[in-house]
């Protein structure tokens, strides 16, 4: 009984060495490629467990049938404005599943790292149409860079690609180089300056002419109040000579009104006045005032005003 034990751990692991030369799994995102003494035979695409020739007569090879990505070199690429810029693409690809376009890729590449880099060579290739645009159409709002993305997708599906299916291109970097960039920075400075002064130039026409117009505006209102003023003065004084022209008829009539208003005005608020009732016009508050001619009372102590004002003489020493 004990010997037979190592028999059958023999026999298991011949068993196991066969199974693991005769089968194969093939996983949900791959594609196997057959070869039989090194010479394609045949293609598996469905997943699971399949079997082959052991050892050497049959070989599997898979391929990767999910999105590949690649990018390319940065290249330098002279713009057609005469602008050197430094771009960097990027390209979306996978095998191609279609018939025994699997076969005829491993036939031509072998592998997908093999395939990547002769595609980041004809991407290379390609991102130079960017040529063919000016700088300003390749930055900024409005740039037709979804345009040249699709000029060089369409540029590498032109080209024999076997078994390769480009799906997208995008273009990943735009630099400028450090002098083209100065040169640009510059003009761009030169631009906004001309810009800045144009603005002014315009700025400082238009405050003229609002300058112009206020000035124009106020002269208009000036003469019209003057006119006005004039006019007003004019009947001011036309309605003061009649009003004195009047007065002077009855002066004393005028003098009387005059004291009403003095007093009036002067005994207006809460004020009180220590006054001499013998002087204008508070002589009015005495009942007992004498009247003159038209019963107009007159004060007792009028106001005197010299005539001829005595002037001090000056004492001259002998």
């Amino acid at each position: 009984m004990i010997r037979k034990i190592p028999i059958v751990i023999a026999c298991i692991i011949v068993i196991v060495l066969v199974l693991f030369n005769t089968t194969y799994v093939v996983n949900f995102h791959e594609i196997a490629v057959l070869t039989r003494f090194g010479k394609p035979t045949g293609i598996q695409r469905e997943p699971g467990l399949h079997l082959k020739a052991p050892l050497f007569i049959d070989q599997v090879a898979k391929l990767d049938a999910r999105l590949q990505f690649i990018e390319s070199p940065i290249e330098t690429v002279l713009t057609k404005d005469g602008q050197q810029v430094l771009v960097q693409a990027y390209l979306l690809w996978r095998v191609e599943e279609s018939n025994d376009a699997p076969l005829q890729f491993f036939v031509s590449y072998g592998s997908l790292e093999a395939a990547g880099k002769d595609l980041e060579t004809r991407l290379q290739g390609a991102v130079r149409s960017l040529g063919g645009y000016s700088f300003s159409e390749l930055i900024g709002q409005g740039s037709k860079i979804a345009e040249a993305e699709s000029a060089i997708l369409v540029d590498l599906r032109s080209t024999k690609l076997v078994g390769i299916e480009p799906v997208s291109v995008g273009i990943s970097q735009i630099i400028l180089p450090p002098k083209t960039t100065v040169a640009v920075l510059r003009r761009m400075a030169a631009v906004q300056q001309t810009l800045a002064t144009l603005e002014a130039s315009k700025g400082n026409s238009e405050a003229e002419a609002i300058k112009s117009q206020a000035a124009s505006s106020a002269d208009t209102i000036r003469n019209f109040a003057a006119q006005w003023a004039a006019e007003i003065e004019a009947l001011g004084n036309e309605e003061s000579t009649r009003y004195y022209q009047l007065m002077k008829e009855e002066s004393d009539l005028a003098i009387f009104l005059t004291w009403l208003d003095t007093l009036k005005s002067s005994l207006s608020g809460s004020t009180t006045f220590v006054t001499d009732l013998n002087r204008a016009p508070f002589h009015l508050l005495d009942l007992g005032a004498v009247g003159g001619p038209g019963a107009i009372p007159k004060p007792k102590n009028p106001y005197i005003v010299d005539a001829d004002p005595v002037v001090p003489s000056e004492k001259g020493s002998n």
